[in-house]
């Protein structure tokens, strides 16, 4: 490492500032402020967009490529290689780390759900009946919906009077928040 210094200068300098906005970004990621990224030839800052074919480049790769060349190439100019193949070490460990770090973005980026409940999910499942359902008229039940228990407004497909505590299944949505549910015979 002491017969090129200026290389060792180059990729110490490279590890420290890739490594400095490696973490702030890491920080500001998981305090939620740091989900926007460059998205686009015109460097707009957009949130959470990005076309998929180019998502592995983001801040927090380039910040990654960067961290991992000067770490890997200071490691390589220690083991006494010449800087070329320090150079070509240290780039396909950034282009590694580059990936690696889109493919986890990427999968945490997927892992993420808006929370909306989409009340055509309850259409064929089973509940019971929170309040008695009248022959002409609304009642209410309960069902599970997109992994919790909801309480809907119901109405009788056959326009029969159900019972509180009765089995049903939901036929389908009337307007927007309303469902029409049909008795289940207990065998």
């Amino acid at each position: 490492m002491e017969n090129y210094p200026s290389w060792s200068y180059f990729f110490g300098t490279t590890a420290v500032l890739g490594g400095i906005l490696f973490i702030v970004r890491l920080i500001l990621f998981f305090l939620g402020a740091g989900d926007q990224d460059i998205s686009g030839a015109d460097g707009q800052m957009e949130a959470g967009t990005s076309d998929s074919s180019f998502e592995f480049i983001s801040l927090q790769g380039i910040a990654g490529f960067f961290m991992m060349f000067g770490l890997v190439g200071l490691a390589l100019l220690s083991a006494n290689l010449s800087p070329w193949a320090a150079l070509g070490g240290a780039t396909a460990s950034g282009l590694i780390t580059l990936w690696l770090v889109g493919m986890i973005f990427r999968s945490m980026r997927r892992m993420q759900s808006d929370g909306t409940l989409r009340i055509v999910n309850a259409v064929g499942k089973e509940g019971t009946v929170y309040l008695t359902i009248p022959m002409d008229g609304t009642g209410q039940v309960q069902v599970t919906v997109q992994g919790g228990q909801k309480i809907f407004n119901a109405v009788a497909a056959t326009k029969e009077r159900i019972p509180t505590g009765s089995t049903i299944r939901v036929v389908k949505i009337i307007g927007s928040n309303i469902l029409m549910v049909e008795k289940v015979e207990n065998t």
